[in-house]
């Protein structure tokens, strides 16, 4: 499914065929399913508005992702792939054999002396998949059976602006959409009075910076793009209306405004005047909606309880947590949380132990919190960030001072519900937690992963595999521009159903 090219003479058409496209394409399509993907593209079809897919391409197993992702690199080593050889050998340097030429960044490539660096942290087993967990992780650590962790997974970035914006769109080069953006243009939205795609910062945080971009709607409509919410009084920006204007006055104001933009249209048949007025309409709505939903003072004590009293505190993680379950509650189709300070050069110790502080608790309490309101079996939760760390030390090993450089040969992040496969613990890796190990314990060094294993999970995959849980085949979801169909995985990308429940 795409978009045809803008012109006057294929807007017309477009125009013909997307009014019509939804009775009676819709009807024939819905004879020649099978019943069960029938009926789940139809219940899922119901509210949804704004998508170019009249329905799913099957049945999907989720409703709605909420991606928690954790910019900067968390160190896998120290959180999930346990490595007790790191400690055996903590001081002796990194084997040749090991890195086999791999890169690395400007910022260790030079150091005369690469150490291995044994993890300061304790690991155990937890629950009944026996999934290993570090110590700084306690509470993730009791949804150990809810969980499905991915200990294989790789990119192709060093560095960290191409590297999130390669989780993020799918490509290494800004301009592309977002993953949120391909799922609202594929599906559209299930809530009337809320945008399909919202996005959370966690407040007053350092790192690396996150630009608007990673959740913007690219070469697609503008309409598709995140929804930024704000800590505070004011989650969006100049929503509120101005002392003296009342609701029937903004009222008034914005119908006098669409008359003057479709007179517009009509002239240029410019789309994007269609999504102007569109979004004039959902701000009107949100007047009302989005402080409801961003009220988080009518929760009970026992909420606060599980998600920490940080969940108290506007613009933490703890409290986009919790507006995050509101969100998908109210059937927000893509909510994405980001939490920057990650990067731990140097300080890892310190370092790390502050941002689990920050977002164990709750994270965990989201996965909790979803399964007791039965929302957790349609609901896919993404945790990780955008590449993982080195098992040697970056600059000098100190007991309390040593980091880690960025690497992007394997590390780990974890996902549940929604479909995914609980209690799972999938892939690994080699034992000093540098490259991706086959069944006979074969290293596969770096991108050569792609082609030998079958148990590493490329970003294109991940991507793959999420489009896949939402109903929507990755490489039939597309959209010409300048001359050529784009789609959010480009030319690769497996669907990994091992993953899968």
């Amino acid at each position: 499914m795409e978009h045809e090219p803008t012109s006057l003479a294929n807007i017309t058409r477009r125009h013909f065929f997307g009014r019509s496209a939804m009775g009676l394409g819709a009807l024939a399509l819905g004879s020649m399913l099978p019943s069960d993907i029938a009926s789940a593209a139809k219940d899922l079809g119901r509210k949804a508005t704004g998508g170019v897919l009249p329905t799913p391409h099957f049945a999907p197993k989720a409703k709605r992702i909420i991606y928690l992702f954790q910019s900067g690199g968390p160190s896998q080593q120290d959180l999930f792939d346990y490595k007790p050889k790191l400690n055996e050998m903590h001081g002796e340097q990194l084997p040749d054999y090991v890195r086999a030429g791999q890169r690395l960044t400007g910022m260790s490539a030079n150091q005369a002396s690469i150490p291995l660096a044994g993890s300061p942290f304790a690991f155990k087993q937890h629950g009944e998949s026996g999934g290993w967990f570090s110590d700084r992780l306690p509470y993730t650590a009791k949804i150990a059976d809810d969980i499905c962790v991915v200990r294989s997974m790789y990119t192709e970035a060093i560095n960290h602006d191409p590297a999130i914006t390669f989780f993020q769109t799918g490509s290494q080069i800004a301009g592309r959409p977002s993953v949120g953006a391909w799922v609202n243009y594929g599906l559209g939205s299930t809530n009337d009075n809320l945008p399909a795609f919202i996005v959370l910062v966690t407040k007053g945080k350092g790192g690396q910076p996150l630009y608007a971009r990673l959740w913007g709607s690219g070469f697609l409509d503008s309409k598709h793009q995140g929804v930024q919410l704000r800590a505070g009084a004011e989650p969006v920006l100049y929503l509120s209306d101005p002392d003296g204007v009342c609701r029937s006055g903004r009222r008034a104001m914005l119908d006098t405004i669409n008359d003057l933009n479709r007179e517009q249209f009509e002239r240029e048949l410019d789309p994007e005047i269609e999504s102007r007025i569109a979004q004039y309409e959902m701000a009107y709505r949100m007047q009302t909606s989005v402080p409801e939903v961003t009220d988080l003072r009518d929760e009970p004590d026992s909420i606060y309880e599980l998600y920490g009293e940080d969940a108290r505190k506007p613009g933490t993680f703890a409290a986009n947590c919790l507006l995050a379950r509101r969100l998908a509650e109210k059937d927000v189709r893509f909510i994405q949380l980001y939490h920057q300070g990650w990067d731990q050069h140097g300080g890892l110790k310190g370092g790390l132990t502050r941002q689990c502080k920050e977002t164990d608790q709750a994270s965990a309490a989201l996965v909790t919190d979803l399964k007791r309101r039965g929302m957790l079996e349609d609901t896919l939760v993404i945790w990780g960030g955008e590449f993982g760390r080195t098992s040697y030390c970056q600059g000098r090993l100190t007991p309390n001072g040593f980091g880690r450089d960025h690497h992007p040969s394997c590390f780990s992040i974890w996902m549940a519900g929604g479909g995914v496969k609980p209690g799972h613990v999938h892939g690994n890796t080699d034992e000093f937690g540098y490259n991706i190990v086959d069944s006979d314990g074969a290293s596969l060094h770096g991108l050569d992963a792609e082609h030998t294993h079958k148990d590493a999970v490329h970003v294109h995959d991940l991507n793959a595999t999420i489009m896949h849980l939402m109903g929507v085949d990755h490489e039939r979801l597309t959209h010409r521009f300048q001359g050529r169909r784009f789609r959010l995985t480009d030319v690769h990308g497996k669907v990994q159903k091992h993953l899968l429940a």
